[in-house]
C-alpha cells in the first residue's frame, strides 16, 4: 500500500514537472514573439525562383521586388525611380535606383535588370499568360542605372504587368544557373526587405530583416511561414502561441473559417483585419468539354440559376464577403457596364434544362440520350469556406435535377486541371484590383489558365480578337467598347458563374500594428508591420 502511494506521488511529481516545463515552454514562444511574427500557412512557400509559378507569392514578395508598384493612386517609383515613355509608346526608359543591392552584396543596375527581363524572355511559353512577354522586343542597357525596354507594338497595361509580383521582379545574376533561370537556380537572393534564411520542405521557411534593405530595415527582425493544416489544427497553434499569424494565402484560401476566427477575437489576444473588396470568387465551367454537359449554354445558365449565393454570403461567410453577380465588380476599371442580372430561381433553371432537352428521372437527376446530367466539381481542400459551399451547392443543384461530384484537392493539382482542361466545374477566383481587368481577361487566351474554359463558347474566336484589341488600343473610348463587348460576352455564355467579392483577411496579435494592404491580393507589407 505505501508503496503504490510512494509510485502515486512520484507519478504526480513528474506531471507537475512535466506540466511547468511545458508552461514554461509556452511563456517562452509567446514572449519570443513579441520579435517575431510566426504564420501558420496550409502549404510550403516552394520554389522561390522568382520567374517561376510554384513558390508562395507572399513569400517572394518579401524577398524580390519590381521596377514599379501598383498603388490606389496608381503606379509608383520602387526599384525605378522614374521612367519616360515614348510618344509611339513602345519605348520606356527606366531610372534605376542607385542606392539598391542584392541580398548577397551583388549590385542592382542596368545589367542586371538585363540579364533578368532576357532571363523572363527566355522561357516566353511558360510566360504566354501575361501579354506582356509576347510584346518585349528587347532591353537594352542605356547606362549604369538606365535601361531602355522596347516593345513591338503599343501595350497599356506595359507597367502594370511590370509591377506584378512575379515574373517581372529581380534576382541576383550570381544566383543564375546556366546564364539564366528557366533550368532552376543556385539561391533566392533579391532586392527585398526580407532575406530567406532556411527553408525545411512541408515544415517551414525562416526570413530574417534585410537590414541593408534600401527601404529602411523593416521593424519585425524574423518573419516564419509554419506549414500546419489549415482550420482546427491552425486554431490550437495560434491559441498555444505556437504561431501568431494567419491570412488569406495566394490561393484564396482561409487557414481559419469565419466563426474559428470570431472565437480567437473574443478571447481578446487577436484581432482580425479584412481588406475591401479585392476579387470575385467564382466557379469556373469548361465549356470545351464536348463529352460533358458542361459544354452547353442551357446547363451552365441553369447551375448560375440554381444557386443561392445570398444564402452563402450570409450563412455560411457570416456576411464577411459581398454576393457578386458578375465577373467584375462595378469598381474595377471598364467593368461598369449593364449585365444581365441572373436571380437564383430553382424554377427558372429546370425550365432552362427541360427546353435543352434534358428530362426529369424517377431518381431526380435529369437525363438527355440515356447519359445524366452529372459533371465534377473540384475545390481546394484546405479550404474549409470551399468545401462548406461546394457541399451546399452541390444539394441547391440536387433540387434542379443535377449531380455534381464535388472533389477535394491541393491547390496546385487543381491549378493544372485548369490548364490541362481536366475538369468540368472549379472554384476560383479573379486575379484581383491591380491586375484586373486585363490580366484575368488575357488569360481567357492563355492554355495555362482559362483557354479551355473560353473555347467552347459560340463566339470565342471574335472574343480572342477582341482581347487582343483591347490590349493595343490607344483610344480610351475604343478600349471602354472593347471590354464591354468582351464582358457582355463570357456574361452571356455563363463560362465564369461569380459568388462572392472576396478580400484578404488577417488574423493577427491585438498588440500588432500596421498592418496594411496593398492593390494586390497575393502579398502583404509585412515590412510595415511593428509590435507595441
Amino acid at each position: 500500500m505505501l508503496k503504490n502511494a510512494k509510485l502515486l506521488s512520484l507519478a504526480i511529481t513528474i506531471l507537475l514537472i512535466i506540466s511547468g516545463c511545458s508552461d514554461g515552454t509556452s511563456s517562452s514562444t509567446k514572449e519570443k514573439q513579441t520579435d517575431e511574427l510566426i504564420y501558420a500557412s496550409s502549404k510550403d512557400i516552394n520554389d522561390m525562383n522568382p520567374h517561376f509559378y510554384t513558390g508562395s507569392m507572399s513569400a517572394q514578395g518579401m524577398v524580390y521586388e519590381s521596377l514599379v508598384e501598383n498603388t490606389k493612386e496608381g503606379i509608383k517609383p520602387l526599384l525605378a525611380e522614374s521612367w519616360e515613355i515614348s510618344e509611339d509608346g513602345k519605348v520606356y526608359t527606366f531610372h534605376l535606383r542607385e542606392d539598391v543591392t542584392f541580398h548577397d552584396g551583388e549590385p542592382f543596375n542596368a545589367e542586371a535588370v538585363k540579364k533578368n527581363m532576357d532571363a523572363v524572355q527566355a522561357n516566353a511559353e511558360k510566360h504566354a499568360w501575361i501579354k506582356l512577354s509576347t510584346k518585349i522586343k528587347e532591353v537594352n542597357l542605356v547606362d549604369e542605372y538606365v535601361v531602355e525596354l522596347v516593345l513591338s507594338e503599343t501595350y497599356y497595361p506595359t507597367l502594370v504587368e511590370l509591377s506584378m509580383t512575379r515574373p517581372y521582379v529581380f534576382l541576383s545574376p550570381n544566383d543564375f544557373k546556366d546564364g539564366g533561370t528557366k533550368n532552376g537556380v543556385n539561391g533566392y537572393n533579391g532586392t527585398g526587405p526580407y532575406i530567406l534564411k532556411d527553408q525545411k520542405t512541408d515544415e517551414y521557411a525562416t526570413f530574417e530583416a534585410n537590414d541593408a534593405y534600401w527601404g529602411g530595415a523593416p521593424t519585425i527582425k524574423k518573419i516564419t511561414s509554419k506549414v500546419l493544416p489549415a482550420d482546427e489544427t491552425t486554431f490550437l497553434a495560434l491559441q498555444k502561441g505556437e504561431v501568431n499569424f494567419a491570412f488569406t494565402d495566394d490561393r484564396g484560401a482561409d487557414s481559419l473559417d469565419v466563426e474559428t476566427m470570431e472565437q480567437l477575437v473574443s478571447s481578446s489576444d487577436y484581432q482580425i483585419i479584412r481588406s475591401e473588396p479585392m476579387n470575385t470568387k467564382m466557379i469556373v465551367a469548361n465549356s470545351s468539354r464536348e463529352d460533358n454537359p458542361i459544354n452547353e449554354k442551357a446547363v451552365r445558365e441553369a447551375i448560375w440559376h440554381a444557386i443561392d449565393k445570398e444564402t452563402i454570403v450570409i450563412d455560411l461567410l457570416n456576411g464577411t464577403e459581398s454576393v457578386a453577380d458578375t465577373l467584375f465588380s462595378s469598381n474595377v476599371n471598364y467593368a461598369d457596364i449593364p449585365l444581365e442580372k441572373r436571380e437564383y430561381d430553382v424554377e427558372k433553371a429546370k425550365e432552362l434544362l427541360e427546353e435543352a432537352g434534358w428530362k426529369a428521372a424517377n431518381d431526380g437527376i435529369r437525363v438527355k440520350d440515356g447519359k445524366p446530367l452529372e459533371m465534377a466539381f473540384y475545390y481546394d481542400s484546405n479550404s474549409s469556406s470551399q468545401k462548406r459551399q461546394a457541399e451546399y451547392i452541390q444539394a441547391l443543384v440536387k433540387d434542379a435535377g443535377i449531380r455534381l461530384n464535388i472533389v477535394g484537392e491541393e491547390s496546385t493539382s487543381i491549378a493544372n486541371r485548369r490548364a490541362t482542361g481536366e475538369y468540368d466545374l472549379l472554384f476560383n477566383q479573379t486575379w484581383g484590383l491591380a491586375y484586373d481587368p486585363q490580366s484575368t481577361i488575357a488569360a481567357f487566351t492563355s492554355e495555362a489558365s482559362y483557354l479551355h474554359t473560353t473555347k467552347g463558347m459560340a463566339q470565342a474566336e471574335e472574343l480572342y480578337k477582341k482581347i487582343e484589341e483591347v490590349m493595343i488600343s490607344t483610344d480610351e473610348d475604343t478600349r471602354q467598347q472593347l471590354y464591354a463587348d468582351i464582358l457582355t460576352m463570357v456574361h452571356e455564355e455563363a463560362v465564369f458563374i461569380p459568388i462572392s467579392n472576396g478580400s484578404v483577411t488577417v488574423v493577427a496579435p491585438k498588440n500588432l500594428e500596421g498592418v496594411t494592404f496593398k492593390q494586390t491580393q497575393f502579398e502583404l507589407p509585412f515590412e510595415g508591420m511593428k509590435f507595441k
